[in-house]
């Protein structure tokens, strides 16, 4: 009879590959606890951005991601998961239980998994190719799946997406509570978390779609390429904790299969930190019908630039809860 739980070295392995998971300036605010019943998950709240993230929303995202990431590993080391969430009531940062029980990995599960290895958050500029529609229709498959529902934002309706996210922009750059995690959690020095000035790019232009600027940005970006990447909209039709720990997963499975597909990716959320401009990407691109929980960029990286360097990450002992 097959044990009921992962053996220690099978543990590691997956707990290893969950912690690459992306998360906000790459806090990783996640806490691990494997139980003799179920490995638990919990969000970390000394690691929450209170200007970036208000509402902790991203915070809940990025342990979604990881906990994708968790299944995603353990799925390919022969273990099914069947997951909790919010079991605790009196505890919200517990945010689930994962079980666990044996099964036979597929090939797709397997690919998945080496994916975790690939995947980079990529934030510079992307060719101008298009994507074909069934690497689309693949993306949104795999979101919905875990609830989530993906909107890609044809040019037309870019504006819809481009002013509220210009206008997050320019109230951070004067917002000194926002600058200061900025300069805390990016630039260089940055061994363990937080993104280093190796995976940040200068600034856009001012006509182009911002991304998240950090400090001492020092990634080659070439100006004078246009930038093709193509947005997606991931949003939920709830939006409490268990919603939003969901998304984290529809994003993960979402991020992992572009990578399978030779994508590059970038997860943005600045605008959505705050209530008017968030709602404006609702009402403009969701027609109030979901709730949006992340963009993602998503497109072909430039073959002639150097590969992306690893974001550094926590070593798993260090993301283990007492």
């Amino acid at each position: 009879m097959f044990a009921a739980i992962p053996d220690s070295e099978a543990l590691d392995i997956a707990l290893g590959l969950a912690v690459r998971a992306p998360s906000v300036h790459n806090t990783q605010p996640w806490r691990w606890r494997p139980t003799p019943t179920g490995i638990q998950l919990f969000a970390d709240p000394d690691r929450h951005l209170t200007a970036t993230d208000p509402y902790q929303r991203a915070l809940i995202i990025s342990c979604g991601a990881a906990l994708h990431h968790l299944r995603t590993a353990l799925a390919a080391l022969s273990w099914s998961t069947g997951v909790e969430y919010c079991p605790d009531p009196t505890d919200p940062d517990h945010l689930a239980t994962v079980h666990t029980t044996r099964q036979r990995p597929s090939t797709a599960q397997i690919e998945q998994a080496a994916a975790i290895l690939l995947r980079r958050t990529d934030r510079r500029r992307y060719l101008p190719r298009p994507i074909p529609a069934g690497h689309i229709r693949a993306l949104a498959a795999q979101a919905s799946a875990y609830g989530a529902a993906v909107r890609q934002v044809p040019d037309p309706l870019l504006p819809r997406l481009a002013d509220p996210m210009r206008h997050a922009a320019e109230l951070h750059s004067a917002d000194p509570a926002y600058q200061a995690e900025i300069a805390r959690w990016s630039g260089p020095g940055r061994a363990a978390d937080g993104v280093p000035v190796r995976n940040a790019p200068a600034p856009r232009h001012t006509g182009e779609i911002p991304v998240r600027g950090f400090a001492e940005p020092a990634l080659l970006d070439p100006a004078d390429q246009p930038d093709g990447a193509q947005w997606l909209v991931v949003g939920t039709p709830y939006d409490d904790r268990r919603a939003q720990l969901r998304a984290g997963e529809a994003i993960s499975a979402l991020l992992l299969t572009a990578t399978g597909l030779g994508l590059a990716t970038s997860l943005q959320t600045e605008p959505l930190g705050m209530l008017d401009s968030r709602q404006e990407i609702r009402t403009g691109l969701l027609h109030d019908c979901a709730y949006p929980q992340a963009m993602v960029r998503v497109g072909w990286a430039a073959g002639s630039l150097a590969p992306l360097a690893e974001t550094p990450r926590r070593p798993v002992a260090d993301v283990m809860a007492a």
